[in-house]
């Protein structure tokens, strides 16, 4: 089994997110003897935005590129190339003003690739990245699941099951931000989810 985990924090560290992240992946190992992880911080090794130059990059034919544009290509094919050969995918996710970090936004726009990673056909778009399970550890500083707040659920959800993505597991770490009981119990609950997905 290849493990991918991918933690979105600015932090790279103290993250919370990583934390209960790191805490599922050793479930996962320890469930599986014969599990290969492959670790992306996002805050460890920032990947660029999507840009102009790298719109231009992506859209110029490959034997024409420049060895600047071949660069900045190789770049999102490396986390192409993960994602593809992952079997479970682990997201740690924090609430970044009630949406998701930039980090994970450039992960996800450089995953994102027509004709790579996802298609369209006669009948709509189809998802290229399927089989996969998908754990998201999203932590937030207030309470917002399943409240209109809540933007990041719905987006992730829309933009993994677009690239074929569709069997998502959310485990939530909430009241982060409202004191050292909350945030106690935040962990806690956030831990007794994990135990319940992996039972």
């Amino acid at each position: 089994m290849k493990i991918l985990q991918v933690n979105s924090s600015a932090r790279a560290e103290g993250s919370q997110s990583a934390l209960l992240a790191d805490q599922l992946v050793a479930r996962l190992k320890a469930a599986a003897s014969d599990a290969e992880l492959v670790l992306r911080d996002l805050a460890r090794t920032p990947h660029p935005a999507l840009d102009e130059a790298a719109l231009q990059a992506l859209f110029t034919p490959a034997e024409q590129r420049t060895a600047g544009q071949a660069a900045r290509v190789a770049l999102d094919d490396t986390l192409i190339s993960e994602i593809q050969a992952a079997d479970v995918v682990v997201l740690g996710v924090p609430m970044y003003n009630f949406g998701i970090s930039t980090q994970l936004k450039n992960w996800i726009d450089a995953i994102a690739r027509a004709r790579v990673t996802f298609r369209y056909t006669e009948t709509g778009p189809e998802g290229l990245l399927t089989g996969k399970k998908v754990y998201v550890v999203l932590t937030r500083g207030g309470r917002y699941r399943d409240t209109p707040a809540d933007t990041q659920v719905p987006y992730l959800r829309t933009v993994l099951a677009f690239l074929g993505m569709t069997d998502i597991e959310f485990i939530y770490a909430e009241g982060m931000a409202m004191g050292e009981d909350a945030q106690r119990a935040a962990l806690s609950d956030a831990q007794r989810q994990i135990e319940a997905v992996l039972a």
